[in-house]
């Protein structure tokens, strides 16, 4: 292998125009780490925020977090991992990653096997925005069977894998969303949908247990109005909406602000729903790395439905 790889970087925060290709040097596995080709890698909002402001830090990152890849070399002491196997994750999360790049080193136990189902884009769409899902869903709002589920932006990024999510934990679920995307929440098991330029979604449907919040901003305090007794909010979009816990609890409500986290856990479980075809990621454009910017400014356009793709090696 070469030493060097090419890597999209940015020497100033700004909008996409900052997105450059690079030529960086190849990273090396640590202890417990393992070196992956990365075949195809995803674009999300929190990379969008980064490049624009260095996030909570801050700082210029090397962008990205969601990988699908082969195992080119492993660190010491890993054991659950060999060179070939193909894996899939996001990596580091919170940490920078930087998964826009030919290479990339990552936790061992951040990455599971690629279920022989899917391609590789298919599988880098999910990483973050299915563990998000996942995390919020399952981990934190615990939905059962029978339980009434409202997701906000149900058609966006992280929304249309909760939709499913929700639907393999056998509940009722509402989705909100331009009337143009109401077909492919159906398909993807939406029980009903909003469209919310049209009817308050706070009156539109019955109260529910679970409120997932991808919006923020005014939705929060009107989401609180959705719940029944008992019910939580839980709010993606921004870490002020914290301030939600306190409004909700003389409700008899509970809400909470949550952080996606790298998830070996979450990450299996992801892996056998999409392996038994019960969780896809709508792919809305695949784009080559060098066209990084591109891809930058359809995510930020907010007019997309699923995911953006890079894809690094063929």
């Amino acid at each position: 292998m070469k030493n060097t790889m090419r890597a999209i970087g940015q020497d100033r925060f700004g909008g996409p125009e900052v997105l450059k290709v690079v030529e960086a040097e190849r990273p090396e596995p640590g202890v417990a780490e393992v070196l992956v080709r990365v075949h195809a890698t995803a674009v999300n909002p929190t990379d969008s925020w980064h490049r624009a402001t260095g996030g909570l830090a801050g700082e210029v990152i090397r962008l990205g977090w969601d990988l699908s890849g082969v195992v080119e070399a492993v660190g010491l002491g890993v054991t659950t991992l060999a060179p070939g196997d193909e894996v899939f994750g996001m990596p580091r999360h919170p940490l920078p990653a930087g998964t826009y790049a030919e290479y990339v080193t990552s936790p061992a136990r951040h990455l599971v096997r690629k279920p022989a189902a899917l391609g590789h884009v298919q599988a880098a769409a999910l990483p973050l925005a299915a563990l998000t899902a996942w995390q919020a869903l399952v981990d934190t709002a615990d939905v059962r069977p029978g339980q009434r589920v409202l997701i906000h932006a149900a058609a966006g990024g992280v929304g249309h894998l909760a939709v499913q999510i929700a639907k393999a934990r056998g509940a009722h679920v509402i989705g909100t969303a331009r009337a143009a995307k109401h077909d492919l929440l159906r398909a993807l098991g939406a029980d009903e949908v909003i469209d919310y330029t049209r009817v308050d979604f706070e009156t539109a449907t019955a109260p529910v247990d679970v409120v997932l919040d991808a919006v923020g901003g005014e939705y929060g305090p009107r989401s609180l109005r959705a719940l029944r007794p008992g019910g939580i909010l839980v709010a993606l979009a921004s870490p002020a909406e914290a301030h939600l816990a306190e409004r909700a609890r003389p409700l008899g409500l509970r809400a909470a602000f949550m952080a996606v986290e790298a998830d070996s856990t979450g990450m299996r479980e992801i892996a056998a729903l999409a392996g038994a075809g019960l969780l896809r990621s709508e792919i809305d454009t695949v784009l080559p790395l060098e066209r990084a910017d591109k891809a930058h400014e359809l995510s930020d356009s907010r007019r997309t439905t699923g995911k953006i793709v890079l894809t690094v090696a063929d």
